[in-house]
């Protein structure tokens, strides 16, 4: 369950930047109240999460599913260059995170 909690983390970690951008400097109303209410949430489940998954584990592996997923997004969406070296770079982070659930000691 505690990884489960970790991935909901991560995916809702993807959510708030992108809202934060959306905001304005915090000049819109709703995107505003989005990142906060959704960075709030993350930071619930990843401490839900830390129960039972090593500090390290659990920090190392929200932030990568958090960057990852922003990064893909802004590529996608936002028109942010996707270079070779760049996606390489995204595919290390994901290796680097299933590395820690697979070889990770919980």
């Amino acid at each position: 369950m505690a990884w489960l909690y970790l991935f909901a983390a991560g995916v809702l970690e993807c959510i708030w930047p992108i809202a934060l951008k959306e905001s304005a400097g915090f000049s819109k109303f709703t995107p505003s109240l989005v990142t906060i209410v959704v960075g709030a949430l993350s930071l619930l489940l990843l401490s839900f999460a830390m129960r039972q998954i090593p500090i390290g584990t659990a920090y190392a592996a929200w932030t990568g599913i958090g960057a990852t997923g922003v990064a893909l997004i802004g590529i996608l969406y936002y028109g942010d260059v996707a270079t070779v070296a760049r996606l390489g770079c995204i595919t290390l982070i994901v290796a680097g995170v299933i590395g820690l659930r697979v070889f990770g000691a919980e």
